[in-house]
């Protein structure tokens, strides 16, 4: 039978431990909550991915945060359920097939609506998985065997009912509303789906006639071809060049029509010429204004965003912007152009399309937000309400702001889009065009008496299926078990991207049906950005693919992957440049764990995440620290008494008593940190402890208590090292699980674990501060100081690390304790304990409760020699730094700390100067 150690590789190799584990983990079942219904529950719910999608950084750095708090409450022993599921993401599917059936020549609306969504089906069962799998390569133990997704029947159900019981409460709506509409997808679109982006444009200043005949009206606009579609132009009611128009009429140039002149608070009388076109079916601010003062709605494009019917027949039937430039060449002809001025404005483009966003007026569902239900409040009020009395909380607290400032500016929510993918609409209309909302067809059919009836086409919004996902994931409408135990789910941890469109929208619905909150808590961790602060995008080229740095990556394909898909091609060979520069070899393979650790240690309550690749770097060497530390303890325990048999001798040393104590300090701050979603700190109090104590320090330790104690401190030490080293692992665990998983089957049957299934199931670590020992803490400290003193004056005496000297050790005989540590620490020949140092001509250094000397055989002409050249080198420094701040003026026009840093280095100087005098003199 093989030892541990040799069950042990020699060295630390990522990939073949994740792709071992996790499988294991998984079919073990061990990522099922254990429904023990008298255990604290804990429960988060994974934000669904797109189907469509593949992982991206801002998904790998979230599934970091929730993975570990899920395995931190597992090993807790809580009833605990991380919650998968995967967005059927309407928009975003329906263009990804659209494209393959455009490259194999088949037209959608050729091939009808049940054979396409059949084609999406089959699509979806090929392709869908893709990042699930990238999932399970990141170590996230979700529950697969609760898997949804959001257009499983029992998903479509619940989204039935939802609709039905909203609109039966006179919370749902049809009605023709101004919405954002993409004229290439030929859908309204949310808010998210927009993007706003300053570009060039220009600023059309257009005459307006008055019907009088007296004069002229100016106005400005970024658009002209909507004044098709103007129904008045407007002042401000206290512009006084203006006041004695309101009320009047001007005529609307290229159209057989006049305008009033009105007065409204909108305007900003200091802008342009103050004097502002209404057009309400073109723009939601001019929508608004139409509402306030009654004014016609005149859409002027078709759907496709061509000139409709109700413009002059010259327009109809061009393109928007072809009618533009139309429009702007007439009126320089009937000399209405007053002047065109560049302008930069935001333009809003469909993020999938890119196509320029029109205000459109059509006929869309909507959620009434403000309209109050049979309790007396509306859906807002009560998402307000649960984050005024505590019930859901953020963090960071902050967030709050942003989330209440939108919700009590909220407008009603479309919710209907015009595609085929998706939940369609359960409504029914009759000849009459009389609306039938209903469960299933067959209920409608009931309620129109018989009558033939056409079910509505259109689909609804995702964000109103996910926003359902806390209550229809859990198997609501019934009452089962996990609705029971898990909402309120624990935390939600999302970005704050999301908060408007869908974290507000969960509270609002859950709520409302249930009469729970979702969840108790709302993490908002900031977005994962490159190395310099700017916004990860295929379109510029500095995306970061998670699974490059777990596997690696060679420079070509790398550079390949970041010059395809630029927004401007252009750019590819500045794009390439960067990365070759950025990564010259490509990147190496990091490992899941690495990559994890990296996250967690930027995990700050922050907006924003830097990704540092040189971080993984740093973590890497972290794993190969752990790896290699384990080995060592294996060695020195593996087959020797480690005094776990009852009534062995141990007799525990004060580095001992001082790593036990140290060891609770971290598992209480690792605790707090997890308990508070810090986990910068908690792996800041991991890397600390492993790295600095345990491996630097206490491995250093324990190799003399281990040669050169007596029985009883060799065992202790022994027994020391592993069970320090089996709680490490578990303490790490839900950061690294890979690494961890693997070193704890090895190590925790030398530490006395009976249960050694797996690592995943073991109890979470509980300081006990009765353990942690002052003294011992001195004592290392002292030990420390005095190493540091002798590893200083060795730097001062130019001795290799090969020249072993002896050192005297001036102070009482409370330091015979560290004198055996202080011979491999400091590489010193031997410890002279000593009432006081001899009169000799050695440095001396000074440490906490002692001076020491290293004594050695010097060559008085040669270290004179070297001294000489040393304090001519330090004084030119000294010199050069003393005309700098003696120069006219510099004091007066630097900067301060600039100045405080000179002053410094001076004084720094002159110290060092100080000490290579006395240690020539010494020579001397």
């Amino acid at each position: 039978m093989s030892t541990a150690l040799e069950q042990l590789a020699k060295s630390f190799e990522p990939a073949a431990i994740e792709a071992a584990w996790y499988p294991r983990w998984e079919s073990a079942n061990y990522f099922s909550p254990s429904m023990d219904m008298n255990a604290p529950s804990f429960c988060i719910q994974l934000p669904p991915p797109n189907v469509t999608g593949t992982l991206h950084m801002g998904h790998a750095f979230n599934q970091t945060i929730m993975d570990g708090l899920t395995r931190y409450h597992r090993m807790r022993g809580d009833n605990t359920l991380w919650l998968p599921g995967t967005d059927h993401a309407g928009i975003a599917t329906q263009i990804v097939v659209e494209r393959q059936l455009d490259a194999a020549g088949v037209n959608r609306h050729a091939l009808g609506r049940p054979a396409f969504i059949e084609k999406v089906w089959e699509w979806k069962q090929q392709s869908g998985d893709t990042i699930t799998g990238q999932m399970r390569r990141m170590g996230a133990s979700v529950d697969w065997g609760r898997e949804y997704f959001t257009m499983d029947d029992k998903m479509s159900g619940c989204v039935s009912e939802v609709f039905v019981r909203l609109y039966e409460q006179g919370l749902i709506y049809r009605g023709k509303r101004l919405v954002n509409w993409d004229p290439v997808l030929g859908t309204a679109v949310s808010d998210l789906e927009v993007i706003s982006e300053e570009e060039d444009g220009h600023l059309w200043h257009i005459h307006y006639p008055l019907s009088s005949g007296e004069g002229q009206l100016t106005v400005a606009t970024t658009r002209p071809e909507t004044l098709l579609g103007d129904v008045a132009v407007m002042v401000h009611p206290e512009d006084e060049r203006y006041a004695h128009l309101i009320g009047q009429t001007v005529k609307l140039p290229l159209c057989d029509r006049e305008i009033p002149i009105i007065a409204d608070d909108y305007v900003d009388k200091e802008f342009g010429t103050g004097v502002v076109k209404v057009t309400p079916a073109h723009d939601f601010n001019d929508y608004a204004v139409g509402h306030r003062h009654k004014l016609d709605q005149i859409s002027i494009l078709t759907l496709d965003a061509k000139i409709n019917e109700n413009a002059p027949a010259k327009y109809q039937g061009l393109d928007r912007f072809a009618a533009r430039k139309l429009v702007v060449a007439d009126l320089e002809a009937l000399g209405l152009l007053a002047e065109i001025k560049k302008h930069k404005l935001m333009v809003p483009r469909g993020d999938r399309t890119g196509s320029v966003i029109e205000p459109m007026l059509t006929d869309q569902w909507f959620v009434a937000m403000s309209k109050p239900d049979e309790t007396g409040k509306s859906i807002t009020e009560k998402a307000l309400e649960v984050f005024e009395t505590g019930e859901v909380q953020f963090v960071p607290g902050d967030w709050i702001n942003t989330y209440n400032a939108w919700l009590k500016n909220i407008q009603d929510w479309c919710i209907s889009r015009q595609l085929w993918w998706g939940h369609q609409i359960p409504a029914w209309y009759d000849a009459d065009g009389k609306v039938y909302v209903a469960r299933t067809e067959a209920e409608a059919l009931a309620q129109s008496g018989g009558k033939p009836l056409t079910r509505d086409h259109d689909v609804l919004d995702t964000w109103f299926s996910s926003a359902l996902v806390p209550f229809s994931s859990l198997g609501w409408p019934n009452e089962t078990n996990e609705l029971k135990a898990f909402l309120p789910s624990s935390v939600l941890v999302t970005g704050y991207d999301i908060i408007f469109f869908w974290v507000a929208r969960m509270v609002m619905m859950t709520k409302h049906f249930t009469g729970k909150v979702p969840f108790k808590h709302v993490y908002i961790h900031g977005l994962v950005r490159d190395g310099e602060g700017q916004k990860m995008s295929k379109s510029e080229g500095n995306v970061l693919d998670p699974v490059d740095l777990i596997d690696g990556i060679a420079l070509e394909p790398l550079l390949e992957k970041r010059t395809t898909g630029l927004r401007r091609p252009e750019k590819a060979p500045q794009v390439a440049a960067k990365t070759q520069k950025e990564f010259p070899d490509g990147i190496p393979a990091y490992g899941v764990d690495a990559l994890r650790f990296t996250f967690a240690s930027l995990a700050s309550l922050g907006r924003s995440i830097n990704f540092d690749q040189k971080r993984c770097e740093g973590y890497r060497n972290f794993c190969n620290k752990l790896w290699n530390a384990t080995r060592f303890v294996l060695m020195n325990v593996e087959g020797k008494d480690c005094g776990m048999e009852p009534g062995a001798e141990l007799e525990y040393g004060f580095a001992d008593r001082w790593i036990i104590g140290k060891l609770q300090e971290a598992e209480k701050a690792v605790t707090l940190a997890l308990d508070t979603f810090r986990f910068d700190l908690a792996a800041h109090a991991i890397y600390e402890f492993v790295w600095n104590e345990y491996c630097d320090w206490y491995i250093e330790l324990a190799k003399v208590s281990t040669q050169h104690g007596t029985p009883a401190q060799q065992r202790a030490t022994r027994l020391t090292l592993i069970r320090v080293l089996e709680v490490i692992l578990r303490l790490t665990h839900p950061i690294m699980p890979f690494i961890t998983e693997e070193l704890w089957q090895v190590v925790a049957p030398l530490a006395g674990k009976k249960n050694t299934e797996s690592l995943m199931i073991a109890a979470w670590p509980i300081a006990d501060e009765s353990k942690i020992d002052a003294a011992a803490n001195a004592d290392v400290e002292t030990l420390k100081a005095l190493a540091f003193a002798a590893r200083n004056l060795r730097g001062e005496m130019g001795l290799s690390p090969a020249q072993k000297v002896p050192m005297f050790l001036e102070g009482d005989a409370s330091l015979a304790k560290f004198s055996a540590y202080l011979v491999p620490l400091a590489k010193l020949s031997e410890v002279n304990l000593v009432a006081k140092l001899p009169e000799d001509d050695a440095p001396v250094a000074v440490a906490p409760s002692a001076r020491m000397m290293l004594k050695v055989e010097v060559d008085k002409a040669a270290e004179s020699a070297r001294l000489t050249k040393e304090i001519a080198k330090t004084d030119d420094g000294l010199q050069k730094v003393k005309a700098k701040l003696e120069k006219p003026g510099y004091i007066d026009k630097a900067p301060a700390h600039l100045v405080e840093k000179d002053r410094a280095q001076v004084a720094e100087l002159e110290d060092k100067l100080g000490k290579l005098q006395a240690q020539l003199d010494k020579l001397r």
